[in-house]
């Protein structure tokens, strides 16, 4: 019964991280689609990537921690995590910029662009 409390706990706790961890998205991808590159770390441009390392350093960490309660419960790993450590780094020339991506990314998430 005790082991069933814990993992009910931890379930619990790993849905709400799940909920943070997309409103977190949210917000850095709705900086980047203002114009704020860094985010999706396409280009080696320092200042962008700096500027967006706190939003980065969040989701990565948050990411992790997701990841490890889901293996505790037996679950796949977190899809929104992993779209999105697929989506990030150095890509072909031709490719859209990061403000168009992330701009894609809330049109699929659902989110309106924030005037």
């Amino acid at each position: 019964m005790a082991r069933a409390d814990r993992l009910e706990r931890l379930d619990n706790r790993r849905a709400e991280l799940e909920a943070d961890y997309a409103k977190a998205l949210i917000e850095a991808l709705r900086v980047t689609a203002a114009g704020q590159w860094g985010l999706f770390g396409h280009n080696a441009d320092r200042i962008s990537r700096n500027a967006a390392t706190p939003f980065v350093d969040n989701l990565l960490e948050t990411g992790k921690t997701i990841d490890q309660m889901r293996e505790q419960l037996a679950m796949s790993p977190f899809d929104l995590h992993q779209e999105f450590l697929a989506s990030r780094g150095p890509v072909k020339p031709d490719a859209v910029g990061e403000p168009k991506q992330a701009q894609a990314w809330l049109d699929r998430l659902g989110e309106a662009r924030q005037a």
